[in-house]
């Protein structure tokens, strides 16, 4: 099959814009440039309220099934659009802070041959400190919209402001005028490595820029789930005990299955991938690996990662592993995963992590 590139972020912004989407509302930030006519819709233009949870016995009331983790939670945090923080994950800048806390990761590679992550947060109310907090670029914007959630970043690379500048992306950024009230720097690491936020710091930065945190009206949310009573077992797929990603060939990072809690242990850097605060090492339910095609933006090594024009993978949980195949329904829509049946997976209930492959590098992949 011929593989489709994005030519460029300007031309993927082109598209963006003329795709009509329901997106929360926000009053415009304040730019620089003159935007465009914009296309796609505002809160000036739809009412904000969130789609009522549909009526299920078994959901507690004041309850409703998390678009995150599956988990039952309050309606007050479920309903409250999460946001998406990008954290750092060099030697020097782990173990990270507030990690475990985040019910679904992404790990996507960037230049200089090292990841960076993204922890998409629910729950987080009560953290004092979530980072470090690095910079943006522009294909971790598509992952988090399928989320409606808001941004976090320290920084951008240059191709991603084009994104950023757009009234639907909805970011706290550590070089706007707000920096101060959303983040703060430690004493412990060296910058760019010791810049940090919390609860507080990004609710100042929502009401700084007068985001609302509603989801858009009719937003069902990103994954399908197993139904409480049951779980997903993979029982046509291979044995998957141990899921090494040398693929990422500075972290190395690699899973290991524990059937009692039915959960894979997170390694990297030789060991165990720990939170700082909690000093425990990071756990997961599911595991999706998706294979993207991209091109290099340029010879300092900005990858031009295709987030959009789908691919294949593989989805792992409960010790098995199958393919898969993902698309997404619109250029800024949600990603669905398919499996060999063309069916919809559901996964299982709890933390999810997303690995971002380059379609050249999946021979780094071991499945034992």
């Amino acid at each position: 099959m011929e593989k489709k590139y994005i030519k460029s972020a300007v031309a993927v912004l082109t598209i963006a814009c003329a795709c009509t989407l329901a997106t929360t509302g926000c009053k415009k930030k304040e730019k620089e440039t003159t935007p465009a006519e914009p296309t796609i819709q505002t809160s000036k233009d739809v009412e904000k309220t969130p789609e009522a949870t549909p009526v299920d016995e078994s959901v507690p009331e004041g309850m409703m099934k998390s678009y995150l983790s599956g988990e039952l939670v309050s309606q007050e945090k479920g309903m409250r659009r999460p946001v998406a923080v990008m954290l750092n994950n060099i030697r020097d800048a782990v173990p990270q802070t507030g990690i475990a806390r985040a019910d679904v990761v992404y790990e996507a590679p960037v230049e200089g041959n090292i990841t960076r992550l993204m922890g998409i947060f629910e729950d987080y109310d009560d953290l004092e400190k979530i980072g470090s907090v690095r910079s943006c670029r522009e294909y971790y914007l598509f992952f988090a919209q399928e989320f409606e959630a808001i941004y976090a970043h320290y920084g951008q690379a240059i191709y991603a402001k084009p994104f950023l500048e757009e009234d639907f992306i909805h970011n706290l950024s550590g070089l706007d005028k707000y920096s101060k009230d959303i983040f703060y720097r430690t004493s412990d690491r060296v910058a760019p490595h010791n810049a940090y936020t919390s609860f507080e710091g990004i609710q100042r930065g929502i009401e700084d820029y007068g985001y609302t945190q509603e989801h858009s009206s009719g937003y069902k949310g990103h994954y399908l789930f197993a139904d409480t009573d049951t779980e997903e077992e993979l029982d046509s797929g291979t044995t998957a005990n141990v899921v090494r990603l040398d693929c990422y060939a500075t972290n190395r990072p690699w899973f290991e299955y524990d059937g009692e809690t039915k959960r894979y242990k997170r390694f990297q850097y030789e060991g165990p991938q720990i939170d700082e605060a909690t000093e425990e090492q990071l756990l997961y339910d599911n595991l999706l690996i998706q294979y993207h095609s991209y091109k290099p933006y340029d010879q300092n090594g900005y990858l031009n990662i295709d987030a959009i024009s789908g691919g294949s993978g593989k989805f792992i949980t409960h010790g098995k592993a199958i393919d898969i195949r993902w698309e997404k329904d619109a250029v800024w829509g949600v990603t669905h995963y398919f499996d060999a049946d063309d069916q919809e997976i559901h996964l299982n209930r709890g933390k999810t992590w997303v690995a971002i492959v380059l379609d050249d590098k999946t021979d780094g992949i071991f499945i034992e």
